[in-house]
């Protein structure tokens, strides 16, 4: 079979070789780099040099140099063998054992929402791999705080990030034990709520967190009232299971307590529907193996709880101000 090599067998042998000479300005120095003799550094320079068919250095007894054509042929030959080396040390990052710290910026909103089962399966499989969350409710800037990647509300992820779905969309509702509804009454519409005691959230920054219904597809933003004051949905959940007051939470960490009984959603034509929960992260030529096997993880875990097929996009979601 007669071979058709765009490139000649062995056409690139000697190439480092020369540049570490070039670079070095001896042959005895790139030989000390190199781990090889002196001579089998001239024997390869030879070798390069007979194939081009030109001098690449002078030589004499005390110094080394490029001839003009050693100066072309460094010029265009340093790039490219940076080039070969960085595609080598790409594709073995993908044969790499993922291991280090991946550092995680989460909401405090989604963490019972995804984050409990998503994590417990990622850490079984990958225990060499430590992850850090920070959770918070603020916005940060991934690159600049040194995360490697975040987990949000799609409305609140910039159009710049690659996002992989890890939810489908969702409710979130207003719920009320029985007990408390057969006490206070079961609010009609959202002016109702003033006379009701609600389940308060602090925001992390210190603001206290509006709720947020609609009506007719308009939004409706309600200053509540309650006894309590939270940081966190499962806090929100664990008051109104206990009687206290109504709380609005994502529709997924109450649904199996709607389902049994123990809690009541109210106002279910007004529930707003969030666009899911998704990971995101900015868009790099290069992914550590690390944020690879927790991308891959977590779009087989999207996919095993519904949230169907996932391809890394850049997210269509709208990009505004927390509510």
């Amino acid at each position: 079979m007669k071979q058709r090599y765009t490139v000649q067998r062995g056409a690139l042998d000697g190439v480092e070789v020369f540049l570490r000479v070039a670079e070095r300005s001896s042959f005895r120095a790139a030989a000390a780099d190199l781990g090889v003799t002196p001579s089998a550094v001239s024997q390869a320079v030879r070798a390069l040099e007979a194939r081009v068919g030109i001098a690449l250095f002078t030589r004499t007894t005390r110094s080394v140099g490029l001839t003009e054509a050693g100066e072309r042929f460094r010029e265009r030959a340093q790039p490219a063998f940076q080039e070969i080396i960085a595609a080598s040390s790409a594709a073995s990052d993908l044969a790499a054992k993922p291991s280090g710290l991946l550092r995680l910026a989460v909401p405090r909103a989604v963490v019972p929402v995804v984050l409990r089962p998503l994590l417990a399966s990622f850490c079984a499989a990958y225990p060499d791999v430590s992850v850090e969350i920070a959770a918070s409710e603020e916005l940060v800037d991934l690159a600049k705080d040194g995360f490697d990647a975040g987990i949000r509300l799609g409305e609140f992820i910039a159009s710049d990030m690659v996002a992989i779905r890890l939810t489908p969309s969702f409710r979130l509702i207003v719920v009320g034990s029985p007990d408390y509804l057969a006490r206070a009454g079961r609010p009609r519409t959202p002016s109702d709520l003033a006379s009701q005691a609600c389940v308060r959230l602090r925001r992390s920054g210190g603001a206290l967190a509006n709720w947020r219904l609609q009506d007719d597809g308009r939004p409706v933003d309600l200053v509540v009232s309650g006894p309590l004051v939270v940081h966190d949905y499962p806090s929100m959940l664990d008051a109104a299971l206990a009687g206290v007051a109504l709380a609005q939470v994502p529709e997924p960490i109450a649904r199996e307590h709607v389902l049994a009984g123990r809690l009541r959603e109210v106002l279910a034509k007004y529930a707003p529907t969030t666009l899911g929960v998704f990971l995101y992260f900015p868009d790099r030529k290069q992914v550590s193996p690390k944020l690879r096997a927790f991308i891959d993880h977590a779009r087989d875990f999207s996919t095993s709880r519904g949230g169907g097929k996932n391809k890394d996009q850049r997210h269509q979601g709208r990009n505004h101000k927390l509510p």
